[in-house]
């Protein structure tokens, strides 16, 4: 099994693990919350590779021909912070 497969199998298991127990209303609750953590997550380590890259002396354009993503997609990620706290208007 290559690495990434491993990946997506511990993924699975671990989302199958939420709150096995739990009501049906109080375990889509813990899916929530576990999918919005690991959506923050996964932008976070996201954007950090693609920082480290930049930061290694690659332009924008370079990271997003080797990631297969447009020149915008990659400026609109590296701008991102998942950290903040969105404003309320």
């Amino acid at each position: 099994m290559d690495d990434q497969s491993e990946e997506v199998r511990r993924v699975r298991e671990a989302i199958a693990a939420v709150a096995v127990e739990a009501a049906p209303a109080e375990r889509a609750r813990r899916l929530d919350e576990a999918m919005e953590a690991a959506r923050l997550e996964w932008r976070r380590r996201r954007r950090e590779a693609m920082q480290e890259m930049k930061d290694g002396g690659m332009t924008l354009r370079e990271i997003a021909k080797e990631l297969g993503i447009s020149f915008g997609r990659v400026r609109q990620i590296l701008a991102d912070d998942p950290d903040a706290t969105p404003s309320e208007e």
